[in-house]
């Protein structure tokens, strides 16, 4: 097992997600999904492009786990392209892309905007941190043949050693703090507080995200019909907790009517069909696709500028990021949803 120190600008990072970013701090899930939907996206590239890779299988799935009682812990795993020593030290040894001088320089003081600036720089991964006594990750580059085990407790330093992996991928084991109203820290081993948290941040992600979960159900006969006067016996039953559609990214000749209806529904939370959806893509140096939506009926707060919902979601490689994006719509155009 060797030790390594952390790069100073992850280090002084760190710190300040540790002791500063409290709110909001649920968004350790999303970067930690995020970043296995980007795993089995560049595996999926590399068994097109690359003949060294052309043979892997790939069923590519994220799953999560945890576990409660005295030592509680959530556990991500992929079977994406994952890590070897090398990846590691580049990925969470230092900030390649980013660094924290201009993370520190976007800070506004407002630990709700700035928590979602994690996400926006390139440290994802690092925001476990604010809800983690401890970080371990395990993975295995995709056609290698051995693992690797990182593990840090956010001191300054972290622990890399070999270790013995069956299957390419990565799982990272976040070793929770215990509850804290004060800081805004919640118990995460909670299947309806995991199932909400994916349904917030992450439903579009494009891989199936799923989880092991314990249901009562009655016996059957052998024709499968169930028996009412049977006992109940508990099963464990494995649970896709995301929709994986993204309706915004399919062509409009692929998506009905009463599937918009129904989407812009869901994201507006109106009864009533809209008057019209509009779908946009936009290609150049940055790409970007909109689906907006023309309310049927004036909204009730249209006329009061100040505290008024502009409506236009945020998702970026189909994770959610901001509820309520000013800059996506001019304010006299308060009134669409998208």
């Amino acid at each position: 097992m060797s030790k390594h120190k952390f790069q100073t600008e992850v280090s002084q990072l760190l710190q300040l997600i540790i002791h500063s970013l409290y709110s909001h701090n649920e968004i350790f899930l999303r970067e930690l999904i995020s970043n296995s939907s980007d795993a089995q996206d560049k595996l999926k590239y590399l068994t097109l492009t690359d003949d060294k890779y052309k043979s892997i299988d790939a069923n590519p799935r994220i799953d999560i786990s945890f576990e409660d009682g005295e030592n509680k812990k959530i556990t991500i795993s992929d079977n994406g392209v994952g890590m070897n020593k090398d990846d590691l030290k580049e990925n969470l040894g230092t900030i390649a892309r980013s660094g924290t001088k201009k993370f520190v320089e976007m800070l506004s003081g407002d630990s709700n905007k700035d928590s979602n600036l994690i996400g926006q720089f390139g440290v994802g991964f690092y925001s476990c941190f604010m809800v983690a006594e401890k970080v371990e990750v395990e993975t295995r580059r995709a056609g290698e043949q051995s693992g690797t085990h990182w593990e840090s407790t956010g001191d300054g330093g972290y622990l890399v050693q070999e270790t013995e992996k069956d299957v390419a991928g990565t799982r990272v084991i976040v070793h929770l703090k215990p509850e804290d109203a004060e800081a805004e820290l919640k118990d995460y081993t909670s299947e309806q507080t995991i199932r909400s948290i994916v349904k917030k941040y992450s439903d579009f992600v494009a891989y199936p995200i799923q989880m092991e979960v314990e249901r009562k159900e009655k016996g059957t006969d052998s024709e499968g019909r169930v028996k009412e006067d049977a006992p109940e016996k508990t099963v464990i039953r494995q649970d896709t907790l995301n929709s994986m559609k993204a309706i915004w990214m399919q062509p409009k000749d692929k998506v009905s009517d009463e599937e918009y209806k129904e989407f812009y529904k869901h994201i507006s939370h109106d009864w009533n069909d809209p008057l019209e959806s509009i779908t946009a893509k936009l290609e150049g140096t940055l790409e970007a696709q909109a689906l907006l939506f023309i309310p049927s009926k004036a909204p009730f707060d249209l006329h009061f500028q100040e505290g008024t919902n502009r409506g236009i979601q945020l998702y970026v490689n189909r994770i959610f990021i901001m509820d309520e994006c000013r800059d996506l719509m001019p304010e006299y155009l308060r009134f669409i949803r998208g």
